[in-house]
């Protein structure tokens, strides 16, 4: 295994970071073609697309959508049928997510200001939510509660879950979290199911979760008919170390974002060169004995990094810049530089704090901003089931007074009827 080694002293430093960070948003006309065509399809047929993109793609044959509905008394089977300490770890992890997420929510509030005008902000929840989880071999039972739990505390209505041939884990963890509907589907076909409606599966609001490109891709393309978590691209860490947190320790913080797949990204930050050479030799030992280690190996080799900084000043300047999806604090007095980061979508202070503890039990939200878009975008949280109205009830004494600053403005932008609009209240 090759591993990228750079230093911000050197004179291509800047060239290099660029060449490392750079995101590529997924613009591949054959996959969008293909996935506006399923889109469409869904859109006017219905269920009989949907059965028939299943059979072709998940290989997975039904005469109706109705007989890969998961019956409400098989998701609790599966939670009865976890081994004593996987039900145990789930529900622990579920009590702590929905305690960490309850402390999220806003509340409607208003004022009356001094000509009697009413103002105000009212929050409520969204009635219907979709879930994509990805399925088959795969089981993410994490990823179940990370989205179903802030929907539930937000005061969603019904939730309805779309994951291929479902694992019993993943059904387990959505009679936990109290999923409403499992349904067996998946593929950029389930996202058209949920953002149009078909005669089986109801039209949702909001669609959250996990998912192929072909999931992304159809996700970027129903936004506007339905509100989405976020286009996530692939998975990323960047540890900052001061030379004292265990070698192992780092080099596997960076195998559990590489082994996700080839394009995650792993970097280490330290202003330590003898250290960078600790953690790397620790990656060439530790390697070999990881069952995904080729995924580790191609993720590191393409797009890994050990990057000597000057100091950890300027190791926070640098995170600030690349703003990843997790990043690690592995220093002393991690407390001490917290103020100087803010484009991370979590922060996990200390050398204690890993990141997979983060990713499945210690109450935060799991999905995160990736792609450098933490600069302007948050992890998900009740918030995004939320949404919020604003309340304006003029007074009669406000409708002269205000009403006349909303003729001269409307006026200015040559909109008659909207100043006389405002004028017939008080003339």
């Amino acid at each position: 295994m090759k591993l990228r080694r750079l230093a911000t002293r050197d004179a291509g430093f800047e060239a290099g970071l660029a060449a490392l960070t750079r995101h590529a948003a997924l613009q591949d006309p054959a996959l969008q073609e293909a996935v506006r065509a399923i889109l469409a399809d869904v859109r006017v047929r219905g269920d009989e697309a949907v059965l028939e993109y299943t059979r072709r793609f998940d290989r997975i044959a039904a005469r109706s959508l109705a007989e890969l509905e998961v019956p409400k008394a098989k998701l609790q089977e599966a939670l009865q049928a976890l081994p004593r300490e996987q039900a145990g770890a789930l529900r622990e992890a579920g009590e702590r997510i929905q305690d960490f997420h309850s402390r999220q929510v806003q509340s409607s509030w208003d004022y009356v200001d001094q000509d009697g005008t009413r103002l105000g902000q009212r929050v409520t929840a969204l009635d219907r939510v979709g879930i994509y989880v990805p399925g088959g071999k795969a089981a993410y039972p994490s990823s179940v509660l990370m989205n179903v739990l802030p929907a539930k505390v937000a005061g969603v209505r019904e939730l309805v879950m779309v994951s291929p041939a479902p694992n019993p884990l993943v059904l387990a963890a959505a009679a936990l979290a109290g999923v409403d509907r499992v349904i067996g589907i998946g593929g950029a076909q389930a996202v058209g199911a949920l953002a149009y409606g078909t005669q089986t599966v109801p039209r949702v609001d909001k669609i959250v979760g996990p998912g192929n490109v072909y999931v992304a891709e159809a996700k970027r393309q129903v936004f506007g008919q339905v509100g989405i978590d976020m286009v996530a691209g692939p998975s990323e860490i960047l540890v900052i170390a001061d030379g004292r947190t265990p070698a192992d320790w780092v080099a596997m913080d960076l195998f559990s974002q590489a082994e996700h797949d080839e394009a995650a990204q792993a970097l280490l930050l330290s202003p330590q060169s003898s250290y960078l050479d600790q953690v790397e030799l620790s990656m060439e030992r530790l390697l070999p004995a990881m069952p995904r280690r080729q995924i580790i190996a191609a993720s590191l080799e393409a797009r890994g990094a050990l990057i000597e900084t000057r100091d950890l000043e300027e190791a926070c300047v640098l995170a600030n810049r690349i703003a990843p999806e997790h990043l690690e604090l592995s220093v002393e007095d991690p407390q001490a530089w917290l103020p100087k980061l803010k484009n991370a979508g979590a922060i996990f202070l200390g050398r204690w704090s890993s990141e997979a503890i983060g990713d499945y039990c210690a109450g935060p939200n799991h999905v995160l901003p990736t792609g450098g878009s933490a600069r302007f975008s948050s992890p998900l949280g009740v918030h995004d089931f939320q949404k919020r109205s604003s309340v304006i009830g003029v007074s009669q004494a406000a409708a002269a007074r205000l009403g006349k600053l909303a003729v001269v403005l409307a006026e200015a932008e040559g909109l008659t009827a909207h100043a006389r609009s405002a004028q017939m209240r008080f003339k």
